[in-house]
């Protein structure tokens, strides 16, 4: 099974609920972790300001940043190999580069609200 691990940047909360505004991107990447992490697929998200370790650890990582900054995160590493930096994955390079089927990306259907529902799912 392939090993994912993403560096964040520093930021309050990795959810992107926090603050005045919602960061879409970031509830995408967080909602699609958790999926995936139902489906014990392994995923490793470190953030600069709680694991600043996690950076200093991983040479390629640490060389990297210390070559192009911080403005590189994030940076995605699949099995140690870096895939992707300066953005996060589009579902499609999640599929990609974890060798899933777009389907594990899609919601549960009995904990989706139905279709006619007006109070989002209560009923």
């Amino acid at each position: 099974m392939k090993k994912m691990i993403i560096f964040d940047p520093a930021m309050c909360c990795s959810t992107g609920v926090c603050g005045p505004t919602v960061n879409e991107k970031l509830l995408r990447i967080s909602t699609i972790i958790n999926k995936l992490k139902n489906k014990d697929i392994l995923i490793e998200r470190h953030n600069l300001s709680e694991n600043p370790k996690a950076f200093v650890d991983n040479k390629e990582i640490n060389q990297l940043i210390s070559k192009e900054g911080i403005k590189v995160l994030p940076i995605t590493t699949v099995d140690g190999k870096i895939v992707k930096t300066n953005d996060y994955l589009t579902n499609e390079e999640f599929c990609e580069f974890l060798d899933i089927p777009k389907e594990y990306l899609v919601g549960d259907k009995e904990s989706e609200p139905k279709k006619n529902c007006c109070c989002n799912g209560c009923c």
